[in-house]
This record gives C-alpha cells, sequence and structure tokens, in this order.
C-alpha cells in the first residue's frame, strides 16, 4: 500500500490523498456477513441532539468480525482482502477447515492463500491468535481481549500495535499504542502481528466535503458563538474566550482529568500522560 496523490485540476486535489487499494482483493462482500446499519444523526430516541456535528454522509453496511477468534484448533485460509466502511483497517474473510466462514481485522502483511489458527497449540505467525500466557515477551501484538472471552477490544484500528513486555503472576504487561501500560489477564487472547492499512494515518482530507461524507458536520468553535450558546461566546470583535476553555456546559477540557473509573485503576501500571 501507498497513499496516492490526485493531479491539482482542482483546489482541493491539491492537497488530497488517499490509500491506494492495490491490497484489496474483492469489491464484494461476503453476504451472509453483512447486515444494516440504522444512522441516528446525532439523535436519541426522543429525536432531540446528544451528540453534536454528526449528521448525513453515505450509507454502510456492517461487516460482522469475529473478534473472539474463538474456533480453537480449526485451520483456516484467507480467502479476499475486503475494504470496510465502518472501520480504518482492512479485513480478510477467513474458510474454516469446517466450511464456515468469518471476518477478521487484516494482520499487516497477511496475504491471500495464507494458513492461520487460534488457539493455546498455535505457532508465532501473523495472524494466529493465542493467549497472553503463551506468547513470548517482547511479541508484537494486536486485538487485544480485556476479559478471557468476551472478544478483542483494545487496538483494532489501521496501523495499531501493542507489545507484551512481561508477564508477572497472572497478569501480563502491554504497552499499548498510547503510551500507557496495563495489566491484562494471561488468559485473554491476542493477535500475533500489526494491524494492516499502516499508511491510513498519513492520508490528508483535502476539503471539507470528504468529511461530510463520513457523517461529519460543521464543527463551530466556541469563540464564534453567542453568549447563549456557548460559555466562550460574545465580545466585541473577535476574543479568546476570556477565561479557561470548557465545553458548551462549563466543563473544564483541554488537559483536564475526566476519567471516574476506579475499579480499573489498578491495572495502569503507568498512565499515558506520564513523561518517560
Amino acid at each position: 500500500m501507498a497513499i496516492k496523490t490526485y493531479r491539482p485540476t482542482t483546489q482541493t486535489l491539491r492537497y488530497r490523498t488517499s490509500v491506494t487499494t492495490d491490497d484489496i482483493t474483492s469489491s464484494t462482500p461476503h453476504k451472509a456477513l453483512v447486515e444494516g446499519k440504522i444512522r441516528s444523526g446525532g439523535r436519541r430516541n426522543s429525536g432531540d441532539t446528544t451528540m453534536r456535528f454528526r449528521g448525513g454522509g453515505n450509507k454502510r453496511k456492517l461487516r460482522t468480525i469475529d473478534f473472539k477468534r474463538d474456533k480453537h484448533g480449526i485451520p483456516a485460509t484467507v480467502v479476499t482482502i475486503e475494504y470496510d466502511p465502518g472501520r480504518s483497517a482492512r479485513i480478510a474473510l477467513l474458510s474454516y477447515a469446517d466450511g464456515e466462514k468469518r471476518y477478521i481485522v487484516q494482520p499487516d502483511g497477511l496475504k491471500v492463500g495464507a494458513k492461520i489458527l487460534s488457539g493455546p497449540e498455535a505457532d508465532i505467525l501473523v495472524g494466529n491468535a493465542l493467549p497472553l500466557r503463551n506468547i513470548p515477551p517482547g511479541t508484537t501484538i494486536h486485538n487485544i481481549e480485556l476479559r478471557p472471552g468476551k472478544g478483542a477490544q483494545m487496538v483494532r484500528s489501521a496501523g495499531g500495535s501493542a507489545q507484551l513486555i512481561a508477564k508477572e503472576g497472572d497478569y501480563g504487561l502491554v504497552k499499548l499504542p498510547s503510551g500507557e501500560t496495563r495489566k491484562v489477564v494471561l488468559d485473554c487472547l491476542a493477535t500475533i502481528g500489526q494491524v494492516g492499512n499502516t499508511d491510513h494515518e498519513n492520508v490528508t482530507w483535502g476539503k471539507a466535503g470528504r468529511t461530510r461524507w463520513v457523517g461529519k458536520r460543521p464543527h463551530n468553535r466556541g469563540v464564534s458563538m453567542n453568549p447563549v450558546d456557548h460559555p466562550h461566546g460574545g465580545g466585541e470583535g473577535k476574543t479568546s474566550g476570556g477565561r479557561h476553555p470548557v465545553t458548551p456546559w462549563g466543563q473544564p477540557t483541554r488537559g483536564y482529568k475526566t476519567r471516574n473509573n476506579k475499579r480499573t485503576d489498578a491495572f495502569i501500571v503507568k498512565d499515558r500522560r506520564q513523561k518517560g
């Protein structure tokens, strides 16, 4: 994969870039693993907006992804590499030896025809899913579970990778892409390798309309509003707000810690904001 640029026949194409689709081998998804997606437009059941600046965009269909990788000991073959409108990474369609087909997030380097396996007996090869207990320290991993059997919840986006640093008792120390070091139960599954489509982070949107395609509406600054609409609003001429940054409802932001989950504090060995 590489970054594609465009001949600047318009001003927006001058800056627009995208990821090439050379790695995609099929444009038609497996019908049995596709379902419709209901769009909320940022509104709840009563119809009022609860998430600002959302709405519109292209219609999408969801692909059912196997994050549990619970078919242990049954080998699978990669049939196709496909685009998924619901995520930044590519997806790979697996055909298991018993005939079942499932989608997984494609690891970097996984090609059509490759054989992969999940379970404690699997080798340390790209695409194989094993418990952290069976993975040697220093290995690059992704699709990491937080609870055994619940399915992968961490490191699933394009280019993401974590590292198993060490094992202590019933826990493994995993360094996440954010810089956080966290304890994870050794019975949790993780997939070997890095998530594919690594060039995704280098894409330049190029124009406002392209963000509308993905359902994002214009994001207004607080200082451009009236006082009735935002604490930063109003003033004669252009102002910078006149106070420390807050949300429209007065909650401090820009560095203000809002995390309130003491139940999992003990699992965080190093916070992502700590230096060094």
